[in-house]
């Protein structure tokens, strides 16, 4: 039976992994097609401790230099991001399901399906991992890149760990919890917490030697595309998914399982308490939901929590005054890096302050974390409650299909001005207690601006949920299209070819004006709300004639 739940699990879930393979393999070769096209100058004149720490060996092609950038930053996140929501799945999933129960009534043990979940999760990142290097050699013999001297198999062997390492953890949170979301919040914490202390760290005084509490370093501490395998560094990370898939044995052992995993509100318990009773009362509505909004906001509370503190005091209110702490000779001499090496990760001059925090959070962060809440109420909106088989119950009280649309597209409003919100708090108190002196209504027009950039996105998986009725569609679908179109927003700086594509990222109009510097530029504003809300509108007439699953 072991076996069973293996293949089961391995061809429910392989359509994910091969959609992200595919993704990244095409990003790899559009990626690798433009750097291919840059002066070599600009990276060979880089002094040699630079030229390591972007990967770059000296008898390199510049345009390998798409291999570091694309497999050591967006692929080992999405492969990361994948083996969690794998792992969060295998116990807590199942449990959340109501399916737990069917599956342990056949003659097989609670240890059986883990030690098979787990199985299916080592399988699959393998697999994803072992395309990817074979994506990498087959995009540098089409284009003719030469990538002499770089271990390429040696970074996917490092992926693979490191994605391995990351799915176990959410799966052993959710053996132990039986909380899906808590789990997969928990692990993508520690992988994104992680990527950015590796990345700091190194550039604060006495600090470096801190970075391998974090399993980040593990993967590419040691250049493994450089110097090859670190047999030690697979070690650490091969032992902690080791023990970390002995707790999650231990821990789904000693638990009475859910037969299916409701939860308590934030609203529940305050309408049970007498004090809030009546407000929440009248806010919530009854039991013929007359606030659908607010139904679906509590479901995603935390979600919201969990992006809200990471938000505020990692990527706000902390990077004050880690800034006041680096030496001035550290940025001065990282304001000379090449502006093209920059702009996959937003840009932006790192020896000022407005600098650091386009390229430390408004770059990729910002926008990644509302799209991560958006896309999540966006996807679940609709074929969230299909899979659930709650919609029938939903559309049995006197309400029109365009309402349920509209009132889940304001929760999603609602999440992602509230992130929004929060970033521009974080950022202004980190200004403000740091002495930084930077212009807070330039910080508010960055916070709005990555307000519309995760709504067009959130929107997007709005309209394909409405579309298609199934979740996965809906949440592939709007990452996919989020990676695509951030990278092709980035490539447009580097190559003149492809300058004219970037107008048609919406990232062009989150920060092409540099708000953080100029402030709002309401233009590209109207763009992002207007696509936001096309693809919203859209999303009622998609909703209202397919017949629901």
């Amino acid at each position: 039976m072991r076996g069973s739940v293996f293949a089961v699990t391995l061809r429910a879930r392989q359509r994910g992994w091969l959609i992200a393979l595919m993704s990244l393999s095409a990003l790899l070769l559009v990626a690798m097609g433009a750097y291919r096209n840059i002066d070599l100058s600009i990276y060979t004149e880089l002094p040699e401790a630079f030229r390591s720490l972007i990967g770059i060996p000296e008898n390199a092609d510049v345009g390998s230099l798409a291999i570091n950038a694309m497999v050591s930053s967006y692929g080992a996140i999405t492969i990361a991001a994948l083996a969690i929501a794998l792992g969060s799945h295998a116990i807590a999933g199942e449990e959340r399901d109501g399916t737990i129960a069917l599956l342990l009534a056949n003659p097989i043990s609670r240890r059986h399906v883990l030690l098979s979940k787990a199985g299916s999760l080592a399988a699959l990142t393998a697999l994803t991992a072992a395309g990817l290097w074979a994506a990498i050699l087959g995009s540098a013999a089409v284009l003719d890149v030469s990538i002499e001297g770089m271990h390429v198999g040696a970074l996917a062997l490092h992926l693979f760990f490191s994605s391995l390492l990351y799915g176990c953890f959410a799966l052993a949170v959710g053996a132990w919890t039986g909380n899906r979301s808590g789990a997969a919040g928990a692990a993508a914490g520690l992988m994104i917490i992680s990527f950015l202390a590796v990345g700091i760290l190194p550039l604060l005084a006495g600090a470096k030697g801190f970075v391998r509490i974090f399993p980040w370093h593990y993967f590419d501490g040691s250049d493994p595309l450089i110097n090859g395998v670190d047999w030690s560094h697979i070690a650490v990370l091969g032992a902690a998914s080791t023990v970390l898939v002995l707790a999650g044995i231990m821990g789904v052992d000693r638990r009475d399982l859910k037969s299916r995993s409701v939860g308590v509100t934030l609203i529940d318990r305050l309408r049970a308490h007498p004090l809030s009773e009546r407000i929440i009362g009248r806010l919530a509505g009854s039991a013929r939901v007359s606030d659908i909004w607010v139904k679906t906001a509590s479901e995603y509370q935390a979600l919201f929590l969990i992006v809200a503190i990471y938000t505020f005091f990692i990527q706000g209110l902390l990077l004050g005054p880690i800034y006041n702490s680096m030496p001035r000779a550290a940025l001065d001499a990282m304001s000379n890096l090449p502006h093209e090496m920059l702009a996959l990760f937003g840009g932006g001059d790192i020896s000022t302050v407005e600098g650091f925090y386009q390229l430390e959070t408004y770059g990729m962060m910002a926008p990644v974390l509302v799209m991560i809440l958006a896309i999540a109420v966006g996807a679940g909106a609709l074929a969230g409650e299909e899979q659930r088989k709650t919609m029938g119950l939903l559309l049995a009280n006197p309400v029109r299909r365009s309402r349920v649309v509209l009132e889940k597209a304001a929760a999603m409003v609602f999440y992602a001005v509230l992130v929004g919100f929060v970033t521009f708090a974080g950022v202004a108190l980190g200004s403000l207690i740091s002495n930084l002196g930077m212009d807070i209504g330039n910080v508010a027009a960055a916070g709005f601006l990555q307000t519309l950039v995760g709504l067009v996105f959130g929107a997007l998986a709005l309209a394909l949920s409405a579309a298609t009725g199934r979740k996965n569609v809906a949440i592939f679908g709007a990452v996919g299209a989020g990676l695509a179109l951030h990278l092709l927003n980035g490539l447009g700086d580097l190559s003149p070819t492809m300058a004219g594509f970037a107008n048609w990222s919406p990232f062009h109009y989150y920060l092409g004006n540099d708000p953080l510097n100029n402030g709002m530029d309401w233009s590209n504003a109207a763009v992002l709300a207007a696509l936001a809300a096309v693809l919203i509108g859209l999303s009622v007439p998609l909703f209202e004639r397919r017949d629901l699953r």
